[in-house]
């Protein structure tokens, strides 16, 4: 099988890579670009693990075609942060300590920024929707639902003018 030459954007840079036809967009994020903040946690887009953003979309990474990238848009975990500054979301996991293996939270925090760049006041009701396709073992969640309101209201202050 010949492999497949894909140009994308990821995290905001331009990317190419060389892929087989069948191989996952995570398993060529891991392997071929190095960026492993994102995990396979069940191979059947069941847990959000490998959660990223295509096009502005969520979507399983484990469930996509790598050649499907083709001039596309990728944001992993990875490009969440500004550099070393930590994305809000981000910060106040760590604040509310809503990670404990951190196996779960690279999909959980992609998954509450796409949640926050679409509706900045959500209610606890539509947190607790959004994340539903990212599953943890550790947590119970409320830590994580604490963590991206009290995100929400950061950012709401960051936007509003003085």
């Amino acid at each position: 099988m010949s492999k497949i030459h894909v140009s994308t954007t990821l995290n905001g840079d331009a990317a190419e890579f060389l892929c087989e036809p069948t191989s996952s967009l995570l398993d060529v994020l891991r392997d071929t670009m190095g960026l492993t903040g994102s995990k396979e946690g069940c191979g059947s887009g069941d847990c959000g693990a490998c959660t990223v953003m295509l096009d502005g979309e969520m979507v399983c990474s484990c469930l996509v075609l790598a050649p499907e990238a083709e001039g596309r848009t990728i944001a992993t975990i990875e490009g969440v942060a500004e550099g070393s500054v930590l994305h809000p979301v981000q910060q106040k996991f760590l604040e509310h300590a809503a990670l404990q293996c951190g196996f779960c939270t690279p999909g959980f925090i992609v998954a509450a920024k796409a949640l926050l760049d679409r509706n900045p006041n959500p209610t606890e009701t539509e947190v607790r929707y959004w994340l539903a396709g990212n599953l943890c073992r550790c947590t119970g969640y409320d830590k994580i639902v604490r963590a991206v309101l009290d995100a929400a209201a950061d950012l709401r202050q960051e936007r509003t003018p003085a």
